[in-house]
This record gives structure tokens, C-alpha cells and sequence, in this order.
């Protein structure tokens, strides 16, 4: 089983729609914050090394409406890994087990240095 990575997001009143529920373009930014941490807190070597992950794909399925007042975690995981790309999954919940919406991104690695797609690094399929 692949190693899990979770986060609190903070909701904001602006992330909402004019019925109360947050806005279905703003899930993805949520995706985006739990993203950013998972690599800020585990692959920092691989950035600093100028290895990028590029998000190549994006789908979320919604299956609750979230409201302003709701405690919301993502908790995301490699899914499925290639040669330069990876999958990765979300599930978009509160604490007490209720999921309001699950994701998945297709990242590839890419060298900013060489300008070009690269191979999975280690430290990341470790993860898988």
C-alpha cells in the first residue's frame, strides 16, 4: 500500500458559490495546497535539483457539497507510477469519514535545467 500523505485545509468565505457550497474550480486549488506540501515536505531535494512535477491531467469526482463551516482534509497518495509520470489520487474528507469529493492528477517530471521529461525520482517512487 502506497504511503499516505494528509493535510487541513483552511476554507475561506471567498472559495464559496452564491449557494453557500464551495465553488467546483476551487477543489482544485485545494488539490493544488496538498500537493505543494507533500512536496515541500518530503521531495525538496528533488526541486532543488531543478526536477519539476507538471500537472498533466486533472478530474475530480464531487459527491457532497462542502460549506464554509466544514473541517476539510486531503489526503493524497501515488497511485500508479511510469517511466517520467505518475498518478496521483485524492480523497477529499472531514475527520469524522465523510468524503466530499475524490481526484486524481497525472504528474510528469520534468528538468527545467535540460528542458525535458525525466525519469521518476527515486525518493518519489518510494512513496508508491
Amino acid at each position: 500500500m502506497a504511503q499516505t500523505f494528509s493535510t487541513s485545509i483552511e476554507l475561506r468565505f471567498s472559495d464559496l458559490d452564491a449557494y453557500g457550497h464551495v465553488n467546483s474550480a476551487v477543489y482544485f486549488t485545494y488539490l493544488e495546497t496538498a500537493r505543494v506540501k507533500l512536496f515541500s515536505d518530503f521531495f525538496r531535494e528533488v526541486t532543488q535539483h531543478g526536477i519539476f512535477t507538471l500537472v498533466a491531467r486533472a478530474e475530480c469526482d464531487f459527491k457532497i457539497p462542502i460549506t464554509l463551516y466544514d473541517n476539510l482534509i486531503v489526503t493524497l497518495w501515488i497511485a500508479k507510477t511510469g517511466r517520467s509520470s505518475f498518478e496521483l489520487e485524492y480523497r477529499l474528507h472531514d475527520d469524522q469519514g465523510k468524503t466530499y469529493a475524490t481526484a486524481r492528477t497525472t504528474m510528469v517530471c520534468f528538468d527545467s535545467i535540460k528542458n525535458k521529461t525525466v525519469a521518476i525520482p527515486e525518493i518519489i517512487k518510494a512513496m508508491a
